[in-house]
């Protein structure tokens, strides 16, 4: 059965033949079909060129980040840093190219290929060196595996519950090639955290700090999220350069100056808004601080006004009046 029925009949064309070609209109039409492929890759380029002159070459984020890095420890060559990062930073882009007094933690693709430290080589040898060893098993295998967890205890702002730990050194060398470093598997028997790897390229830190150092990331997750939902950080449509370089920065800033004045000042008049279905709460949120920001800022206006200087015959109006004052 024909899901579709041509109007004009289903023999339509089919009696028609198509014209016998010769050599000549072969050669003819090889002829045209290449001068036209290359008129086509000629204009292409020549748009190419048009279009990038005057501009800076595109560079991603991690390459972005590295450049970043660079710069600020070639500010404090004397200090050693330990940078937090996610998994978009955690690649080769970053750690190949690391500065030497600065160590990375970071989460490892779960598919991600793993190996030994290459062993040491003995002189019978020929060839070049060994730059890694045998290929470690996957993250599934390497937890069900016959190696003991440890479980450590977690009751830090991000981090708060019980995991189940292993570790060992190896390479990730498509990342960082032939550097050492320290993994640790992470597995939650509990909650619904995911099962992960990180890594670390200090040998020297415990498997449990890599954990708890990872988790002060979370302070950064909650800013972004503060930043867009009560600061208004996702809602302008930025198109020019210096509205970009502009309005990312007050929103951090002013979240930074809301933090500041609540830790020195604000505290001391936080009221908690009545909520019959929250009424355990004992630790104040963004939120929480803004909204004392903004009744602190309607006391210190609101007495200095006087009813003589408004149309307090009308509430409607005075009510208008005052809402007028609160930008």
């Amino acid at each position: 059965m024909r899901l579709y029925r041509n109007r004009q009949g289903l023999t339509k064309g089919k009696n028609k033949k198509k014209p016998r070609q010769t050599s000549g209109t072969k050669k003819q039409a090889s002829k045209k079909s290449r001068q036209r492929a290359a008129a086509k890759k000629k204009t292409a380029a020549k748009q190419k060129t048009v279009h990038s002159k005057g501009k800076i070459p595109h560079k991603t984020r991690p390459e972005l980040m590295a450049g970043m890095i660079a710069l600020v420890a070639s500010w404090l060559p004397d200090r050693k840093l330990l940078l937090l990062v996610d998994s978009l930073y955690s690649g080769k882009s970053i750690l190949s190219v690391l500065p030497a007094n600065v160590e990375l933690i970071g989460p490892v693709h779960p598919k991600a290929a793993l190996y030994e430290v290459a062993p040491k080589e003995s002189g019978g040898r020929r060839g070049p060196r060994r730059k890694k060893g045998k290929r470690l098993p996957g993250m599934e295998a390497w937890k069900n595996d016959r190696k003991k967890w440890q479980t450590v205890k977690f009751d830090q702002y991000g981090l708060h519950g019980r995991l189940r730990i292993k570790s060992r050194t190896g390479l990730y060398y498509k990342a960082g090639k032939d550097r050492k470093l320290r993994f640790v598997l992470s597995d939650d028997a509990v909650g619904d955290r995911p099962t992960r790897i990180f890594y670390c390229t200090d040998l020297s830190i415990k498997p449990r700090e890599i954990l708890s150092l990872f988790a002060l990331r979370w302070s950064i997750e909650v800013t972004h999220f503060n930043c867009k939902q009560h600061l208004g950080l996702e809602d302008p449509a930025n198109r020019t350069q210096k509205a970009v370089q502009r309005t990312a920065p007050m929103s951090m800033f002013l979240h930074s100056l809301t933090i500041l004045w609540f830790a020195t000042e604000g505290h001391k008049h936080l009221e908690y808004a009545d909520r019959p279905w929250y009424p355990h709460k004992s630790e104040p949120g963004f939120a929480d601080m803004l909204t004392t920001l903004r009744r602190k800022s309607w006391e210190d206006k609101l007495p200095k006004l006087s009813r003589k200087l408004t149309p307090h015959d009308n509430s409607i109006t005075l009510l208008t009046y005052l809402a007028t004052l609160a930008g």
